[in-house]
């Protein structure tokens, strides 16, 4: 899959807004707020559940790397959660 498409994709499950759970949290982390090297999922099957977390990190734009942007999407596919919510922004560590 191409990286425009699972971009596209990814932002059509965050712009449904919450939905209820199962829910998957997107956040990315980077050292400067400009670039994103890391991304954060959180997967919680019902509210005050104790969040799975999975984490992928590159060393560049990770908003713009293939293979992590389409495993993202599998990921969000695959669990067939209800909501996908994105943290604006990239948080400096």
């Amino acid at each position: 899959m191409n990286l425009d498409k699972a971009k596209k994709r990814i932002a059509k499950h965050v712009k449904k807004g919450f939905n209820g759970y199962p829910q998957i949290t997107l956040a990315y982390y980077g050292d400067t707020k400009e670039c994103a090297t890391e991304v954060v999922l959180q997967f919680k099957m019902a509210e005050g559940e104790s969040a799975q977390e999975e984490r992928f990190s590159c060393e560049t734009e990770i908003r713009e790397n293939e293979l992590i942007q389409t495993t993202v999407l599998k990921i969000i596919e695959r669990a067939n959660v209800s909501s996908v919510i994105e943290v604006e922004g990239v948080a400096v560590r």
